[in-house]
C-alpha cells in the first residue's frame, strides 16, 4: 500500500501533523511515518515569474515596452527557498506515494501556495484537502477523519490565480509607466493606491478645515445638570449673545420637571474577533500594528493552539462549533479567567449573539480552542491578544447588560432644558470589563449619562447656577492603524451611489483581513505615508503620487468590484479568465493614461546633499528605524541612514532616544531636548552596572543596521513583493 504525501504551509504545523499522525523518521525536508510522509512549503515556494523571464527587453524599464501582457503567466521556483522546493517535488515524484493531502492554511492564500507547487512539480494523483479552523490534536485528528477531494476547492484556487494575475498585471505595468514616466520610486496597486487616497483625503480635510467657536449653556439643579436645547434639538451655538440672552434670562429662576421618561434597556455584547476588529482593539489599547497583531495571532493559532484560525473575515460561529463551548471554557479556566469560564459552565452559557451560520464562510469567529493556555509561556505581546480574545469570548457567551435610563425635560421660563441619568440593574457581559468599556466613552459632554435624584413630573427645580461652554468645532482625526483598518473594510462613506455602497458593503471591502496589514506597512516601506506618534500622515511623495495616478485606479468603488468578481470565481459563479481578460484591457488603459499624463512630479523633501554615486541630489525621508536619505534616481538605489529610533531611553521623559551623527561625533537626542554622547551613554550605563557585553552587542546591532540601510536598492524592495 502506498503512502500519502502530506503538504503542509510551515515546517512548526508539519512537525504538529507528523506528530499526531505518529510519523518519527527524519528524510531531506519531511517527516516519515507507516502511511504518510509529511512535508512543507516556506510560505510561497513558487510564484509568477518576472518581466523579464518572458522577454529580455523587460530588463530595461522603458515606457515604449509597456504594456507587459504575456499570453500565459508563467511559473518560477523562488530562489530563496529552492531548496526546499525540490525536497518537495522529489516526494510528489516518489512511486510509493499515491496521494497528496492539501494541509497548507485553509484560505485562498493557502490553497494558492499548494496548487502553485503542484502545478510546477506535474502533480497527476488524487489530491485531498485538510480543511481546519485550529491547530490543536483533536482538530487535526478530525481534519484527517473527513479529508475532502481537493476538486471541491478548485474554484478557491481559481479565485486566488486570478487575483494573483491581476495584481501582477495592474500593479507591474502601472509601477513601471508611473516610475519611468517621472523618472521617480513611485508604486501603485489595486488595493494600495485607494488605501493611500483614502489618507491623502482626510489630510486635504484637515488642512481645508476652518474652525468655528461655538457656545453651550448648562444649569446645575440640585445633584444633577440640565444642557440647554433649542426647539431643534441643538446644543451648541454660534452667537455668544443669544446663549447669555437665554442664561440671563433663567439665572435664579425655579424650572418644572414638565416631561421624566423611564426606561428598561439591554446592551447586547459585542459580537466576537474576526482578524480586522481584532487588530484595531489591539492598536488602540497596545499601539500594535495591525502586521503585528497578525504575527502574535498566528503564534497563537500554530505554536501555541490556543486560538483559532486568524485570517477570518466572520464574527459568529456555526452550530456545529456550539457543543465544544463547554469544553473550550474548561482549557480556558486559568489564571485571572478561571472564575469567569467556570462561572459560565456552571450557569448558563447564552449562544444567541456568537452563533449565526449565514455569516459564516469559510472560517468562524476568533475564538479559544479547546487546548489550555500555558500563560507562563506566552510573551507579553500574546498574553495581551490572548486576554482580548478570552475577554470577547465570555463577554458574547454571557447576558446583556442591563440598565434603566431616564430622560427628564426641565421647563424654565420658556426654555428648555435636558439631562440623561443610567442605573444599572444586571452588569452582565461588562463583568468582563469592568471600567474598560464605555459604551458612551466618545460623547459629548453635554449629552453624556449622570446619576440622577428621583425626579417627578411636575417637581420645581431651582436652578442653582449656569455655565455658557466655550469651544470650538475640530476637524476629522487623521487615521491611526485602528481608524484605517476600519475605513478600508467599509470604505462606503467615500461613496455616494446607493447601488455601489451596497455592492462595497457586501465585500471585504478594500483588501481583506489577511492582507491589510501587508498593504499598510507596504505604504510606510515606499514612503507613501509616516507615521506621527499614532497617526497616519501622508507624505509629500504620497500626495504628488495620488494626483498622478489615473483617477479610477484610486477609487474604493472599483477595487470593491474586484473583490467581489473574485468572491464570484470562489463560489463557482463568475470566470476567472473573463476576469483576466478586463484585467489585461485594463492594465493597458492605465499605461496609456500614465503615458498621456500632463501631471509633474517633484522631488519637495530633496536635500542640498548630492549622492555619492550619481550626483543627483538625495531626499531625506522618514523610514520605519529613523529618518534617512535616499537617492532620487530609481537606477542608483543609494541610501543612507541619518537617525535611528533605538530602544535606549530617555532618563528625563523614558521616551526612546535616537541616534545621530557618525564616528566619534554619535549623539543620543530626545524629543523632549535631552542630548548625550554616545561615548558618555555607554559610561553612564557601565557605572550604573550595565553589562559590557549587552553594551556591545548593542553596537553591533546598531552598526549591522546601519550597513543594511547603505546597501540596501530601495526600488527593489519596493518592488519585490508584487
Amino acid at each position: 500500500m502506498g503512502k500519502q504525501l502530506v503538504l503542509a504551509e510551515k515546517p512548526s504545523v508539519a512537525r504538529d501533523i507528523a506528530r499526531v499522525l505518529g510519523c518519527k523518521g527524519k528524510g531531506d525536508g519531511c517527516i516519515i511515518g507507516d502511511k504518510y510522509i509529511i512535508t512543507w512549503a516556506l510560505g510561497h515556494l513558487v510564484t509568477l515569474a518576472d518581466p523579464d523571464a518572458y522577454d529580455d527587453k523587460y530588463k530595461r524599464w522603458e515606457l515604449e515596452d509597456l504594456p507587459m501582457l504575456p499570453e500565459k503567466m508563467k511559473l518560477v521556483i523562488i530562489k530563496q527557498t529552492s531548496k526546499q522546493y525540490r525536497a518537495v517535488s522529489a516526494l510528489m515524484k516518489r512511486p510509493d506515494v499515491d496521494s497528496l493531502v492539501i494541509a497548507t492554511d485553509a484560505g485562498r492564500e493557502g490553497e494558492l501556495v499548494a496548487r502553485w507547487i503542484m502545478m510546477k512539480a506535474h502533480w497527476k494523483k488524487p489530491a485531498y484537502r485538510l480543511w481546519i479552523s485550529s491547530q490543536t490534536d483533536r482538530a487535526i485528528k478530525e481534519g484527517f477523519a473527513n479529508l475532502k477531494p481537493a476538486k471541491e476547492y478548485d474554484n478557491l484556487y481559481y479565485s486566488a490565480q486570478a487575483r494573483a494575475e491581476a495584481d501582477w498585471l495592474v500593479g507591474l505595468n502601472t509601477t513601471r509607466a508611473l516610475t519611468c514616466k517621472f523618472n521617480a520610486q513611485l508604486s501603485a496597486g489595486r488595493v494600495q493606491t485607494p488605501t493611500l487616497a483614502l489618507i491623502v483625503a482626510r489630510e486635504e480635510e484637515i488642512l481645508n478645515f476652518r474652525p468655528k467657536d461655538y457656545f453651550t449653556l448648562q444649569a446645575s439643579f440640585q445633584g444633577f445638570n440640565g444642557t440647554f436645547r433649542d426647539s431643534k434639538n441643538n446644543t451648541r451655538f454660534s452667537s455668544r449673545e443669544f446663549v447669555e440672552k437665554i442664561e440671563a434670562a433663567v439665572k435664579g429662576k425655579t424650572g418644572t420637571a414638565v416631561k421624566v421618561e423611564k426606561s428598561a434597556k439591554k446592551q447586547a455584547p459585542p459580537a466576537a474577533y474576526d482578524l480586522t476588529e481584532l487588530q484595531r482593539d489591539a492598536n488602540k489599547k497596545y499601539g500594535y500594528s495591525a502586521k503585528q497583531t497578525l504575527s502574535y495571532m498566528q503564534s497563537l493559532y500554530e505554536y501555541h493552539k490556543v486560538l483559532t484560525y486568524p485570517r477570518t473575515d466572520s464574527r459568529y460561529i456555526t452550530d456545529d462549533v456550539v457543543a465544544t463551548i463547554p469544553e473550550r471554557l474548561r482549557a480556558m479556566a486559568v489564571g485571572p479567567y478561571a472564575k469567569w469560564a467556570m462561572g459560565l459552565v456552571r450557569n448558563k452559557i447564552e449562544t444567541k449573539y456568537i452563533v449565526n451560520n449565514a455569516k459564516v464562510s469559510d472560517h468562524h469567529a476568533i475564538i479559544p480552542t479547546e487546548q489550555s493556555p500555558n500563560l507562563q509561556k506566552l510573551t507579553y505581546e500574546e498574553r495581551n491578544i490572548y486576554d482580548l480574545v478570552v475577554r470577547r469570548f465570555l463577554a458574547v457567551l454571557s447576558a446583556p447588560y442591563e440598565y434603566d435610563e431616564v430622560k427628564v425635560q426641565i421647563d424654565v421660563e420658556g426654555n428648555s432644558f435636558y439631562a440623561k441619568g443610567k442605573t444599572a440593574k444586571s452588569i452582565g457581559w461588562k463583568e468582563f470589563y469592568g471600567s474598560n468599556v464605555d459604551d458612551e466613552e466618545d460623547e459629548d459632554l453635554e449629552n453624556r449619562s449622570q446619576s440622577l435624584p428621583v425626579i417627578k413630573e411636575g417637581m420645581k427645580l431651582p436652578v442653582l447656577s449656569t455655565k455658557i461652554g466655550q469651544g470650538k468645532t475640530r476637524p476629522p482625526a487623521r487615521y491611526t492603524e485602528a481608524t484605517l483598518l476600519s475605513a478600508m473594510e467599509n470604505p462606503s462613506k467615500q461613496i455616494n451611489d446607493k447601488n455601489l455602497k451596497a455592492v462595497i458593503q457586501s465585500t471585504s471591502g478594500l483588501g481583506t483581513p489577511a492582507t491589510r496589514a501587508d498593504i499598510i506597512e507596504k505604504l510606510f516601506d515606499n514612503f507613501s505615508i509616516e507615521r506621527v506618534g499614532k497617526e497616519i500622515h501622508p507624505t509629500a511623495k504620497g500626495k504628488q503620487l495620488i494626483n498622478i495616478v489615473p483617477p479610477d485606479l484610486k477609487s474604493a468603488e472599483l477595487t470593491a468590484k474586484w473583490e467581489q468578481q473574485l468572491q464570484n470565481i470562489s463560489k463557482g459563479t463568475a470566470d476567472k479568465n473573463k476576469f483576466i481578460k478586463e484585467m489585461r484591457d485594463y492594465s493597458t488603459s492605465l499605461v496609456s493614461m500614465v503615458i498621456t499624463s500632463s501631471a509633474q512630479y517633484n522631488h519637495e523633501n530633496a536635500t542640498k546633499d548630492k549622492c555619492p554615486v550619481c550626483g543627483k541630489y538625495l531626499l531625506e525621508v522618514n523610514g520605519k528605524k529613523g529618518k534617512m536619505l535616499i537617492c532620487q534616481d530609481r537606477e542608483c538605489g543609494y541610501r543612507k541612514g541619518l537617525t535611528q529610533v533605538t530602544n535606549a531611553r530617555c532618563p528625563d521623559c523614558h521616551k526612546k532616544l535616537e541616534l545621530r551623527g557618525e564616528g566619534d561625533k554619535k549623539m543620543f537626542v530626545c524629543v523632549c531636548g535631552y542630548r548625550e554622547r554616545l561615548s558618555d551613554f555607554n559610561k553612564r550605563k557601565e557605572s550604573a552596572g550595565a553589562n559590557k557585553f549587552d553594551v556591545m552587542n548593542y553596537m553591533k546591532q546598531q552598526q549591522k543596521a546601519e550597513k543594511k540601510d547603505s546597501g540596501n536598492n530601495p526600488f527593489a524592495d519596493l518592488l519585490k513583493d508584487l
